[in-house]
């Protein structure tokens, strides 16, 4: 039965932008954003840092991707939804 329930589906991983400068975010996030944008949703990983998410939210609005900020419990990441 373990054999059935592994799937062949190769999952994205999330950007962890923890120890990253910010001078370097943007830059990675749209190559990440580019890259796997037919796999939406994406989760970037920011931490609480405010200045971290500012930069990646900058980011995905330029060039018009829709976001949803954490949830209540975890405010550390963004999900990129298409």
């Amino acid at each position: 039965m373990a054999k059935r329930l592994k799937t062949k589906y190769h999952s994205i991983p999330s950007l962890d932008l923890h120890g990253i400068k910010h001078a370097d975010v943007s830059i990675l996030v749209e190559n990440y954003i580019f890259k796997h944008q037919d796999a939406c949703p994406l989760k970037i990983i920011t931490g609480n840092s405010d200045k971290m998410k500012k930069i990646v939210i900058t980011t995905l609005k330029l060039h018009g991707f829709n976001y949803q900020e954490g949830d209540y419990y975890n405010r550390g990441y963004i999900h990129v939804l298409n």
